[in-house]
């Protein structure tokens, strides 16, 4: 009998998405189901508003929004700093893609989420980006074609098909057609699993 899927929804510039990250390895350990990462790049400023015409009301939920994600994230012991400017995060989000064809999708995971929110790595440095993949253990050598070609086109067709199944933001969880949407929403998660 096959495991039960469960499709997991991240972007490497939510912190709440990395907050996830460890909760979102640990389903396969607790549970007999296979988790699907998949990148869904936001649009930060469909969101959140652009930076020079946000309201006074939409900065406040980013302020607030921060602070909430580093209360969950000091019970942690993670370090997690505010972004320097709004990313396009795909070219990560495509390293990721290639991460999992190369059989190191772990590593480069932990890498990109935890150099972005240390100020360590930029999300949308090709350069840097190539040289995690390498540090891992991935052949990089591909990865600049790959970006630019079908990784970009499997990078926008999957974000369509995530959207069609109903998900607008990260992260995210995917069972059986039900989404869990938010950091906060991975126990009610895991309490559906138990009921099975």
């Amino acid at each position: 009998m096959s495991k039960r899927q469960i499709l997991h929804i991240t972007d490497y510039k939510s912190p709440y998405a990395y907050l996830a990250k460890d909760p979102a390895y640990a389903l396969e350990d607790e549970f007999d189901v296979s988790v699907e990462w998949r990148h869904f790049t936001l649009d930060i400023p469909s969101f959140l508003g652009a930076v020079d015409t946000r309201t006074e009301t939409e900065w406040r939920k980013v302020r607030y929004a921060y602070m909430d994600m580093r209360r969950w994230a000091n019970k942690r012991g993670l370090i997690v700093r505010g972004p320097r400017r709004i990313y396009d995060s795909s070219p990560a989000g495509i390293g990721m893609q290639y991460a999992q064809d190369q059989g190191v999708f772990r590593p480069y995971n932990d890498r990109v989420f935890h150099g972005f929110w240390n100020h360590e790595l930029e999300v949308d440095d090709v350069d840097a980006l190539t040289n995690v993949l390498d540090e891992v253990g991935a052949n990089a050598a591909g990865f600049a074609g790959y970006l630019v070609g079908e990784g970009r086109r499997r990078h926008d067709e999957m974000r369509l098909e995530t959207e069609k199944l109903g998900v607008f933001g990260v992260p995210s969880f995917v069972l059986d057609g039900e989404i869990f949407w938010g950091y906060d929403r991975i126990e009610l998660l895991r309490e559906r699993l138990r009921e099975e």
